[in-house]
């Protein structure tokens, strides 16, 4: 039977959707002679009972696919609102648009809302796992984060000249709420010399201590420091509540503030807030890899009638997880003993106390 599917990218922006949106069309059309309609602005296009019809011959240009290395996505995507409000309408629109399938590219959020809807509506659902944060359950690859750790490197590579010509303490706040995957991965391959994550904690004598000991026993007089936006402000000053307040410039002014006054302002800061930078660029091999392989066995599942499963990339090749039981252990955060962390610290890396 000649089906017919819908696909949508929901939540934050990142590299690599318009690569799974490109392997499903194509798989789904060349394979199984299926129709394919994007959803536009994730449940908002249910929302409004919108379609975009997708070709594989609709992108090129003079025979080139531009879907490869264009960031972003051409569907558009939302991450704010409150979509469950709305739960009746929507379940409406996806029964008016008549699909038989529906593939969703999404994080933690997006999954766990969704997948709420396709319980009450009865849909036919697969997942697949994007993020920068990499804090989905059960995946070792989830598209963009490779892009986004490799920006972040690149933004370390520019800055740790600037820091080493002027003997500053450049401070880099990455993207990471409850989740450190991005500061850690980032930091260890850019050469930090302290990495700051919600999942380790820290105090600000300890990483002025680490400063002077490079200074003193190393005679380096600049340093790196990377700092997840969700790290705790108050790991010092539990018993003044007040001074959480000061972080409202963020986690990395903070640090820059706490550094200057241990080190009598004789340490000299900068700080780059690399913010949505990370989100955005040209997706990396190994994302256009992983999203490639996901929405083709996407598509597979969906010939096979396989439902209700989200994909997760494990020891080389896509495996599946029934949606329910990543959202169960999400978010997925750093171990604190974990080997990353130990590798940190065996590189004379300052992770926490």
């Amino acid at each position: 039977m000649k089906k017919r599917i819908g696909i949508l990218t929901s939540g934050g922006d990142c590299p690599g959707l318009n690569c799974v949106i490109r392997a499903v069309v194509s798989h789904a059309t060349r394979t199984y002679d299926w129709e394919v309609v994007g959803i536009p602005y994730a449940t908002q296009g249910l929302l409004e009972r919108k379609t975009v019809p997708l070709s594989i011959h609709g992108w090129d240009l003079r025979g080139i696919d531009p879907l490869l290395n264009m960031g972003g996505t051409i569907l558009g995507s939302i991450n704010k609102g409150d979509t469950l409000a709305h739960a009746d309408e929507i379940l409406a629109g996806y029964k008016a648009i008549a699909l038989n399938a529906l593939i969703i590219v999404g994080g933690d959020g997006s999954l766990n809302i969704i997948h709420q809807l396709a319980v009450l509506g009865n849909w036919n659902l697969i997942a697949i796992p994007k993020t920068i944060d990499h804090d989905i359950a059960f995946t070792e690859r989830s598209i963009g984060f490779d892009t986004a750790i490799n920006t972040i490197v690149d933004a370390i590579n520019r800055l740790i000249f600037t820091a080493a010509s002027h003997d500053r303490v450049m401070i880099i706040e990455v993207m990471g709420r409850s989740a450190g995957h991005l500061a850690l991965h980032s930091g260890i391959a850019g050469g930090a010399d302290v990495i700051l994550i919600p999942e380790v904690p820290y105090t600000i004598q300890g990483i002025c201590h680490h400063l002077t000991e490079l200074r003193d026993c190393w005679q380096k007089k600049f340093a790196i420091i990377v700092v997840a936006e969700g790290i705790s402000v108050c790991a010092e000053d539990a018993d003044n509540p007040s001074i959480c307040t000061t972080a409202k410039c963020g986690q990395g002014q903070y640090i820059a503030e706490k550094i200057a006054n241990c080190s009598n302002h004789l340490i000299d800061t900068r700080v780059s807030v690399l913010g949505h930078i990370q989100r955005g660029g040209i997706p990396s091999a190994l994302d256009r890899l992983t999203a490639t392989m996901f929405g083709k066995v996407a598509v597979d599942l969906i010939a096979q009638n396989q439902y209700d499963q989200m994909l997760a990339w494990q020891n080389g090749k896509v495996v599946t997880f029934p949606i329910q039981d990543v959202i169960d252990k999400n978010p997925s955060l750093v171990n604190p003993q974990g080997d990353l962390v130990q590798t940190a610290r065996s590189l004379g890396i300052y992770i926490g106390d």
